[in-house]
């Protein structure tokens, strides 16, 4: 599908009360955070910046709901066909009275499992993917989120282990897990 048909599609999606539009995405926080902005005072010369130097990292599944800003997270290692059905199963417990659910999200491998096609059909009347066209990121909503989620948490922090970390955007997504006003604007379809 062509890049205008979809947004055309997800653009009449939104105006209707039938459907409830999730955007969905996979992401990595960093133990290690990241320095956006530093001040120094001119007597510093040498100064001292922690970082914990390591590769470790959590990994997230996260939607966002556009209509109401409702985000629904799980903690997964690794990604694969099989944590993303547990995902959606998760998601489709979120799924308000409405008809549909469609979702919009990347062309990830594991999204398109062999292993998802019979748990896709057998709820095919109440989950509906829609799959963005390839290198396309700035058209998924979530991929905002995540970025908030970073300024929000990780940005300019030491984290002395990851359990730190993880404590840190949970208290985010916490947040956010019932209709607010910042991820619907956030999220929205225009």
């Amino acid at each position: 599908m062509k890049l205008k048909q979809i947004l055309k599609k997800l653009q009449s999606l939104v105006k209707t009360n039938e459907v409830e539009i999730w955007s969905l995405d996979e992401c990595h926080f960093q133990q290690h955070g990241s320095r956006c902005k530093m001040w120094v005072p001119p007597e510093d010369k040498d100064p001292i910046v922690l970082q914990e130097p390591t590769r470790k990292n959590i990994s997230v599944f996260g939607a966002a709901c556009v209509h109401d800003g409702r985000l629904v997270t799980k903690f997964s290692k690794p990604f694969n066909g099989m944590t993303f059905q547990e995902y959606l199963e998760l998601l489709l417990n979120h799924k308000k009275d409405r008809l549909e659910m469609h979702i919009i999200l990347d062309n990830s491998k594991y999204h398109h499992a062999k292993l998802l096609q019979p748990w896709l059909e057998k709820h095919s009347d109440e989950i509906k993917l829609d799959f963005l066209p390839p290198y396309s990121p700035d058209l998924n909503p979530i991929e905002r989120v995540w970025k908030l989620t970073r300024r929000l948490c990780t940005h300019n922090r030491y984290f002395e282990s990851i359990e730190i970390l993880i404590e840190s955007v949970t208290k985010q997504f916490k947040l956010w897990q019932s209709p607010n006003n910042i991820l619907r604007s956030l999220c929205a379809i225009n």
